[in-house]
């Protein structure tokens, strides 16, 4: 329910997540995708291992809050798994261990590589348009010092200049590391499949691509830890966007929507 694959495994059209008994959460779900390639997960970073990442949402009050006891032996009545586990663990146990270790494996196969982004990259037949190709010159000039490589993030944990919830006060890495210099900071999320996985920022404030690109041009604010490639030589907070800029930005960002990964039916239910 948090994770649709049409979305690319984000809770669409929800601000922050919703767990069991309609619980809210205080962030919104990240998209999950090439996570082969991250070196930590979650907004703030907290889980370094894939494997263990899921005792996270299984565990939490607000998410599933549920137990490896109850799971196992739930597991465990359903000839289904049964099956499954023996084929795919030496002794077929179903253990904790085991249902992490599936999880996480089955999470790996979540690769994304085939949007038309992709495809021109490798020179398949496919060209950008002529908006598409502006879009991407000005990606590169304004946005790929943190939405780095083909991934579209650079891993890093950055404070882009999000006003404060005074309700909520987040502050991200923060409570991870408990350094004040990680005050406000969320890790950079890749941009890939970004035109189906709205809303945006780490608690949904902005529903739509429009209020992001909007917010960089003119509503970034002197937080603490402001990230200093949001601060021009001038002193300007953001990232300047023209009318024009945005529109081609939009159109290359719209490139990195890989169909084929959205729909995969080796991802689907059974």
């Amino acid at each position: 329910f948090c994770h649709v694959q049409s979305y690319g495994f984000t809770h669409h059209g929800h601000t922050v997540s919703h767990g069991v008994f309609d619980r809210i959460g205080t962030r919104n779900t990240p998209a999950l995708q090439n996570l082969a390639f991250q070196n930590s997960f979650m907004w703030d970073g907290v889980s370094h291992n894939l494997d263990l990442n899921s005792i996270i949402p299984i565990t939490a009050e607000v998410e599933m809050d549920a137990n490896f006891n109850d799971i196992n032996s739930y597991l465990q009545a359903k000839p289904s798994y049964v099956n499954l586990f023996k084929q795919a663990f030496p002794k077929g146990e179903i253990s904790s261990e085991n249902v992490l270790k599936a999880l996480s494996q089955f999470m790996l196969t979540f690769v994304s590589s085939n949007s038309k982004y992709d495809k021109v990259i490798r020179n398949e037949a496919e060209n950008f348009t002529n908006d598409e190709q502006q879009g991407y010159v000005f990606f590169q000039q304004k946005c790929a010092s943190c939405h780095a490589t083909d991934l579209f993030t650079d891993q890093q944990f950055r404070n882009n200049g999000l006003p404060v919830n005074p309700n909520v006060n987040d502050e991200g890495r923060f409570k991870v590391t408990d350094l004040n210099t990680d005050r406000y900071k969320f890790k950079v999320p890749s941009l890939r499949n970004i035109a189906v996985t709205a809303p945006y920022m780490h608690d949904g404030r902005f529903l739509n691509l429009d209020a992001v690109l909007e917010f960089y041009n003119s509503g970034v604010q002197n937080t603490t830890n402001l990230d200093p490639l949001l601060i021009s030589s001038t002193g300007r907070l953001g990232i300047s966007l023209s009318i024009d800029e945005k529109q081609k930005l939009k159109a290359f960002l719209n490139t990195l929507t890989d169909s084929d990964f959205l729909s995969n039916p080796k991802l689907s239910e059974f």
